[in-house]
């Protein structure tokens, strides 16, 4: 939500396609989520900049392996920078915006088979309820955006001095 305060063009967007998707319904449902393609890309670009979890878990290398120039040697802990992964300029074009719009046109999934996008893990060590959070995630924010206009309101304080 917080990205979403600080581009109200990007809000705007995300609520003209949830209001449009459901607009004789009251809330939206599981089988409108379908149909919101922008509400995803958010989602998908939060899962981007903020990982749930920013250090995977370890896990043990099985063999000996050559990893861009690292010896890495049988039985070491690996530990995979998810936060840094989803920031690395080599994968993503201005990293440190916030731009759903990236992932319209793209196929990139969180589901695990694409490791430039992994908040969830992947393979055996993939989060056993990333379906259930997706859902819930992407049920809350378009029942929120659908139901409520959001802003910040900047109050300028007077600097009170006491004497």
């Amino acid at each position: 939500m917080t990205e979403l305060l600080r581009h109200p063009k990007i809000m705007k967007k995300l609520q003209n396609e949830v209001r449009n998707v459901s607009a004789e319904n009251s809330s939206i449902s599981e089988d409108d989520l379908g149909n919101m393609h922008y509400l995803k890309a958010v989602i998908k670009e939060t899962l981007r900049l903020y990982p749930p979890i920013p250090l995977l878990l370890p896990t043990i290398s099985t063999k000996d392996v050559k990893l861009k120039g690292y010896d890495i040697i049988k039985g070491t802990r690996v530990i995979i920078n998810a936060w840094a992964i989803g920031r690395g300029p080599a994968s993503w074009e201005n990293p440190e915006e916030f731009l759903p719009d990236r992932f319209l046109d793209n196929s990139i999934d969180f589901k695990g088979q694409h490791f430039d996008l992994i908040p969830f893990s992947s393979g055996r060590r993939i989060c056993p309820g990333i379906l259930f959070t997706i859902a819930i995630n992407e049920l809350l924010l378009a029942n929120l955006v659908h139901k409520f206009d959001f802003g910040h309101c900047l109050v300028e304080q007077k600097r009170r001095i006491w004497t």
